[in-house]
């Protein structure tokens, strides 16, 4: 029951709770960027290089014994899937590829932005930018949580802090 109980306080933590969210957002948004890619960008990229389907790239590696291809190859990967052709699908690693970039730049963009405000609500505010050896985190001197170093109270037992320098903990 004791494995029980532990798990539970595991799961239930806020930390776990939020990770969940991300990984089910994270999760929608990939959708939405690989429709993205695969529906808004790469036809007309196909069109521009002369009615290229990127989906339906690959190489025949090995044909089923006793099976011949088809004169002329396969049209389309479903065709050679389906005939039992063991191929490599470049084109869906294109794909998937420009996805990871459109990943990418999303979310660099929303990091570059919010650090943008974080930088002005710390100008706005009046609060100087910590001191390149000043640490990130400190233990709450009371019930050990990680928190901030610049935190007067502890948000997980509300304890008030003394304030420190950059030299201790």
């Amino acid at each position: 029951m004791a494995l029980l109980n532990d798990f539970k306080k595991f799961a239930l933590r806020g930390n776990m709770i939020d990770l969940a969210i991300g990984f089910t957002v994270g999760a929608a948004f990939t959708t939405v960027v690989k429709s993205f890619v695969n529906d808004i960008v790469m036809p007309p990229v196909g069109m521009l290089l002369g009615d290229v389907d990127f989906s339906d790239r690959f190489w025949v590696l090995e044909m089923p014994e006793g099976k011949t291809a088809p004169e002329g190859g396969f049209r389309t990967l479903e065709d050679a899937s389906q005939f039992g052709a063991v191929t490599v699908n470049y084109g869906q690693f294109i794909n998937s590829c420009i996805s990871l970039l459109c990943v990418a730049l999303v979310m660099f963009a929303i990091i570059r932005i919010v650090n943008r405000v974080d930088t002005q609500l710390d100008e706005a505010f009046g609060e100087e930018p910590p001191a390149d050896d000043e640490p990130s985190d400190k233990k709450c001197e009371f019930c050990r949580t990680t928190i901030p170093f610049r935190a007067t109270r502890c948000p997980h037992c509300t304890s008030e802090l003394s304030v420190q320098s950059a030299g201790g903990e």
